[in-house]
């Protein structure tokens, strides 16, 4: 409490304090940024500035750093990011959900393109149905960005990993462009992909873009029958891990004037895939024969209106229809089988309103609506309904030293079921402030700190699900406390850029929602037991050098060190245990070095040794690895367009670490990109 009272009498003699300019443009050029549109009160920002400015811990990877990255999926590039756990089953087609901070998968937000995405029925989102092909940038905020401006949903949740994909971009003779690009690789990698770009007249312009996925994911492992170095070993190969995957999306742009502009965004991803069991000691041929079918649709909508100098006004809607099919050919039961089939659909709208009042500050309010509904072919399944409206209070003031946002959330649910009684209704206040300070006017060192409250509701599979679901489950309750600094700064022209930024923070959720035994170990609930506390450090430098010969050398490098805690139960074995798969030490390096004749990438992600259990002990210890990997790039231009050509070696120590304990992730293996921008 004492660090909350420190940081609210902050919070509350700077909101006070007053000075003239707004936030000028940064003054130093780097290629690897691009413009990102605060339309509040700056005009416009790079995106190292954004970072640097920010009020909350904020990563961004733009389009170029994330070619460099050796990744396939966004859950690749998402893995460089500080603070961030993904818990990853192996291979292409394995499933891949993303925790930041150790607040759990179902605290953090998925955006595409500034709208959620969303699953009622688990909470979490598989990132790994996220392709990189048409991706602009990728940012990740904890607690919630600076924008004011956008829907109240936006400010649900601990943090938030935003997708945002191209615009069209035309020179003044051409009314086509696009790119194409195929990549093959190794365990049967085959990833073609087409976007093209049109320009219709003016004001319209469109864009279709269509990728296919396949492989058969069948790496070699080693299986250590025990200690390893102590005991025998044998070379498998990963079984079942084949996976077909297709997206296509369509968007219509419009910049119907100077003031307004709007799209409509069509998108399909279909996917089947094997789900590999767990490698068993000595009966490594009675592998899973379990496989999973994924359809989601979704059309969403998005118009943007400047009224006048002082107000403008937003809308978004959304439909959102998801297919989940899962099959089990070996399960024991009296049909021989296990077959499950969940239906979701989504119904969601947003106003949004934005009031300049002054030169320097800034209101906003947004009242959402979301309708969502959910059916199984399981036997006297609920079928529930649940109608959630959130509305959102914001105010925002910005100079050229400081920035202070606070921001009120109001959430309302209401449940319904088909069969027996529903979850109480719920209705939550949400308090978000957050402030950014440039102590020295000529130094671009800044300070800045947040506090956010906020919950997460329970799942429909917390509440519902047969035999297991708990009805009476209450939200699951979060406060983060955030403290910060960010420096930037250049040193003529040999080093154009460095950047540097470190959080320490705290987190706490009560009320924490987990399964427990209930009358024997094949009947378990869902009760609000758990709580953790988690303390932590994240730091990034960044920077890049101009050497002779026109030669570039980018680096960056991130740290994290999470301390999270699970202290439920003083009387329990496991009180004050570090929680499940959560690492003390991680982090990330990149390098880029730029060539007239090529451009040579390395890549770094570490881990270290993790608890795959609640109960710390040496049983339950899952060792650290590290994971290496290299790229040669090439791109010449052409009178039609720009050809590129990419090889990349990706784990270079063949290491079948696991992420998850018996998934072992792929040893070496080797992917090759052509790709034709025209």
């Amino acid at each position: 409490m004492k660090f909350f009272n420190n940081l609210t009498l902050l919070f509350l003699v700077v909101i006070f304090m007053t000075t003239q300019q707004v936030f000028a443009q940064s003054t130093f050029d780097v290629s690897i940024d691009s413009l990102h549109q605060l339309p509040e009160v700056v005009v416009s920002e790079k995106h190292s500035d954004s970072e640097v400015r920010s009020t909350t811990s904020m990563q961004i990877l733009s389009e170029q750093s994330i070619e460099n990255l050796n990744a396939l999926q966004v859950s690749d590039a998402v893995k460089h990011f500080s603070g961030v756990n993904v818990k990853d089953y192996g291979g292409i087609g394995g499933l891949k959900t993303v925790s930041v901070r150790s607040l759990g998968a179902n605290h953090t937000a998925v955006g595409y393109n500034g709208i959620t995405v969303s699953d009622v029925q688990t909470g979490q989102i598989d990132i790994s149905r996220f392709s990189l092909d048409n991706v602009n940038m990728i940012s990740l905020n904890n607690g919630q960005n600076d924008q004011i401006f956008q829907p109240a949903r936006s400010f649900s949740s601990s943090s938030f990993l935003n997708i945002v994909t191209k615009v069209p971009d035309f020179d003044n003779d051409k009314d086509l462009s696009g790119k194409a690009s195929f990549k093959t690789g190794s365990f049967g990698l085959l990833n073609p992909s087409l976007v093209v770009n049109f320009r219709i007249n003016n004001k319209l312009s469109s864009a279709l873009s269509a990728e296919l996925t396949s492989a058969n994911g069948q790496y070699p492992y080693i299986l250590h029958y025990g200690t390893a170095g102590k005991d025998s070993t044998s070379l498998e190969q990963r079984q079942n891990t084949d996976v077909k995957n297709l997206r296509l999306e369509g968007v219509l742009f419009g910049n119907f004037s100077d003031s307004s502009n709007g799209n409509i965004r069509f998108y399909y991803y279909g996917s089947e895939r094997g789900l590999p069991g767990a490698t068993i000691y000595y009966n490594t041929d009675n592998f899973s024969k379990q496989r999973l079918w994924d359809k989601t649709f979704f059309t969403q909508a998005h118009y943007e209106k400047r009224i006048s100098g002082k107000w403008s006004v937003q809308g978004n809607a959304k439909y959102n229809y998801g297919y989940v099919r899962y099959l089990d050919p070996t399960f024991l039961s009296t049909e021989g089988r296990l077959e499950n089939i969940y239906k979701q659909n989504e119904l969601y709208g947003s106003f949004s309103a934005l009031y300049r009042a002054f030169e320097n500050m800034s209101f906003s309010l947004a009242t959402d609506v979301t309708h969502h509904t959910m059916s199984a072919n399981l036997r006297n399944f609920a079928n529930p309904t649940r109608l959630t409206t959130q509305s959102a209070l914001s105010a925002k003031y910005v100079n050229n030293r400081i920035l202070s946002i606070a921001s009120l959330l109001y959430t309302h649910t209401f449940e319904s079921v088909e069969i027996e009684d529903a979850a109480p209704n719920k209705s939550r206040f949400s308090p978000y402030l957050s402030l950014s300070i440039q102590p020295f006017e000529d130094f671009d060192l800044r300070i800045r700190a947040f506090y956010k409250n906020i919950f997460r509701l329970p799942t429909f599979n917390d509440l519902y699900y047969s035999i297991v679901g708990t009805r009476s489950l209450k939200p699951e309750d979060a406060n983060q406390f955030n403290l910060g600094i960010t420096y930037s700064t250049a040193f003529g022209a040999w080093l154009p850029l460095f950047k540097f930024t470190a959080d320490v923070y705290h987190n706490n959720v009560s009320n924490k929602i987990i399964a427990v035994p209930n009358k024997n170990m094949f009947e378990w609930s869902m009760i609000n037991y758990g709580e953790v506390k988690i303390d932590g450090l994240d730091v990034s430098v960044e920077s890049a050098f101009k050497l002779p010969n026109n030669w570039n050398l980018m680096l960056s490098s991130a740290y994290t060190y999470q301390k999270a805690l699970n202290i439920s139960d003083r009387q329990s074995s496991i009180y004050g245990h570090q929680i499940p798969y959560t690492p003390r030490l991680s982090g990330s390096g990149r390098a880029l070095i730029e060539m007239p004749w090529f451009n040579v990438g390395y890549s770094l992600i570490w881990s270290g040794a993790r608890y795959v259990s609640s109960q710390n002990i040496v049983e339950n210890r899952l060792d650290g690895y590290f994971d290496h990997s290299i790229s040669v790039s090439k791109s010449i231009l052409t009178k039609i367009g720009k050809l590129a050509f990419n090889i990349e070696a990706i784990n270079l120590s063949n290491n079948n670490y696991q992420i998850v304990r018996n998934y072992p992730m792929p040893g070496r293996s080797y992917r090759t990109t052509l790709s034709f921008n025209f």
